[in-house]
């Protein structure tokens, strides 16, 4: 469910007409729903009621420290995967102590800042990484609280550019060796292992993956506690799958996947941490945008819109399906015609849908794509010198601009001549 809903036949952000929204910021924008946000926490949150749990948003998905300070302020922590998103988590007011530093290539400065700041720990996917963190911690003479990331070699059965628990993907260390690591790591200065942490892939549909990953977790917790290894923490990751409105197959939901952890680790006495991100902000945000042309082609029809591919990558990349709707609620029964829905971008990929069966559009119109609440504007560039778009929180009858459009004279200001440059040319 989201607040995104018709009213009197104009689309609603909670309260406030998206028409309006659009008339004072422009188009294209983001725009998140406080509501939302909230609701998709607390579901998430409550399948796990009684249990010793920490929920650690994925700052990855959605970055923008407003939406990280809303959960924040509902007891969220925030899982972060490079130093940017620690300051950011840092300054969206979650307290380091609910922090937890992912990653495969986290970089010594980082590592260091991490330890500095006093994070809750930090998930290690390699030995270099592990020597690494020694050797700084003991410099700034600290312990490094560390979990494991295992590969589990679990097929996540979701799409290969977001699958990350197979044996040939580039994530956390081989299953069969973390006894041994674990155990090695007991005993290095500046370590102290605090327990394992596993994440298989992004929008996971089904819960087997899920289950098989989780009883190979605590098969390894049984192996190192036999071996008077202390596990205080199990760090389960997130990935689970939310509807994008292309298929009614059911998807995994909160409550099936809080039954699964509960099953699994009925016997584990320690925290259990995660990381969602898609679905708590994946439904609370929608990307708005104007028609700019309506281009009736040879085989088709265009609808060409101000929006991009820089601005919602997941189309071009993932070849995701992406709901699109005009904020003007068509008549039932109304006109129709197939449309692409095309950005202005330089590229046959810069396309949101193609063959869709929409009301009729014209130049003008407003249309707002859906579930683009997650990796929509932390994904976003500046690709063919684009304006970075405004995002917009929403809350009751109240919005906020969160982050200004970055404009074309901020990208170039960030741009300097060399020297043999400066000169005006003869």
């Amino acid at each position: 469910m989201d607040h995104f809903q018709y009213h009197d036949g104009v689309m609603l952000a909670e309260d406030v007409a998206i028409s309006d929204i659009a008339d004072d910021v422009g188009t294209p924008f983001y725009a998140y729903s406080t509501a939302t946000l909230e609701r998709h926490f607390k579901v998430f949150s409550g399948a796990f009621d009684g249990m010793d749990t920490l929920i650690c948003f994925s700052v990855k998905a959605n970055s923008n420290i407003a939406v990280v300070r809303t959960l924040a302020r509902m007891g969220a922590g925030a899982d972060v995967v490079s130093g940017g998103e620690l300051k950011r988590a840092l300054a969206a007011g979650v307290p380091a102590d609910k922090i937890v530093f992912s990653g495969v290539g986290k970089t010594a400065q980082e590592l260091s800042d991490a330890l500095k700041a006093g994070i809750m720990q930090i998930n290690v996917e390699s030995e270099p990484e592990l020597e690494t963190l020694g050797a700084i911690a003991q410099a700034l003479g600290v312990e490094a609280a560390v979990a494991f990331r295992v590969n589990p070699d679990v097929d996540a059965q979701t799409h290969a550019k977001i699958s990350t628990g197979k044996a040939e993907n580039k994530f956390g260390i081989e299953w069969m060796r973390i006894h041994e690591i674990y155990k090695k790591a007991t005993a290095m200065a500046g370590i102290r292992p605090v327990g394992l942490a596993v994440h298989i892939g992004s929008q996971l549909t089904r819960s087997d993956p899920f289950r098989n990953a989780y009883i190979r977790m605590r098969d390894l917790v049984t192996m190192l506690r036999a071996d008077g290894l202390s596990v205080e923490r199990l760090d389960l990751g997130g990935g689970l799958g939310i509807s994008y409105g292309e298929s009614d197959e059911p998807l995994a939901d909160p409550v099936e996947y809080g039954e699964i952890v509960r099953d699994v680790f009925a016997d584990f006495d320690g925290q259990l941490v995660f990381e969602p991100g898609r679905v708590i902000a994946g439904n609370a945000g929608v990307l708005v945008t104007r028609v700019i042309y309506v281009k009736e082609g040879a085989t088709r029809n265009f609808a060409i819109v101000d929006a991009a591919m820089n601005d919602l990558t997941r189309p071009s990349l993932y070849d995701a399906f992406h709901e699109i709707v005009p904020v003007n609620q068509a008549d039932e029964g109304g006109d129709t015609a197939l449309y692409d829905v095309v950005g202005p971008i330089c590229e046959t990929g810069d396309t949101f849908c193609t063959q869709r069966r929409l009301p009729r559009i014209a130049a003008g119109d407003l249309l707002v794509i859906r579930t683009a609440g997650a990796y929509g504007a932390a994904m976003a560039s500046s690709y063919n010198t684009r304006a970075l778009v405004p995002e917009i929180m929403v809350r009751e009858k109240d919005y906020s601009v969160i982050r200004r459009r970055l404009e074309v004279d901020d990208l170039i200001d960030l741009e300097t001549f060399p020297a043999w440059l400066s000169n005006n040319p003869e």
